[in-house]
């Protein structure tokens, strides 16, 4: 089987959102912006995942740029987590290289993808 490295990095991406998220509750009891993290963070691979299935070129480009949206939306939770003292400078830019390498291979999909047509 072909491996699919947005598929499989978006994945990741969720499981250390969830970790996030539940590490921000339970320990550092930030209740609002880790639930809007988790919805984001999350629905990154779901809209990959929803792009395989796509019923035309088009419903894959768009369900891309959702995808990419959503992941854009992530980083802003996190600089915001950051900026805030939830998360350290150290933990942030862990997670923010993971999420900017996902938006950038979702970028060069969408473009491709684009050009193809």
């Amino acid at each position: 089987m072909k491996e699919n490295i947005v598929k499989d990095k978006s994945f990741k991406l969720a499981i250390r959102i969830v970790r996030l998220f539940q590490y921000l509750q339970t320990e550092k009891k930030e209740f609002i912006i880790s639930k809007q993290l988790l919805r984001s963070g999350t629905a990154v691979g779901a809209m990959v995942r929803e792009a395989e299935h796509a019923e035309s070129k088009a419903d894959f480009v768009h369900k891309m740029a959702i995808a990419q949206k959503e992941c854009n939306e992530t980083l802003y939770w996190l600089e915001l987590l950051m900026a805030t003292q939830y998360l350290t400078e150290h933990e942030f830019m862990s997670i923010c290289e993971e999420t900017t390498e996902i938006i950038k291979l979702i970028t060069s999909i969408i473009k491709s993808a684009k050009s193809n047509s």
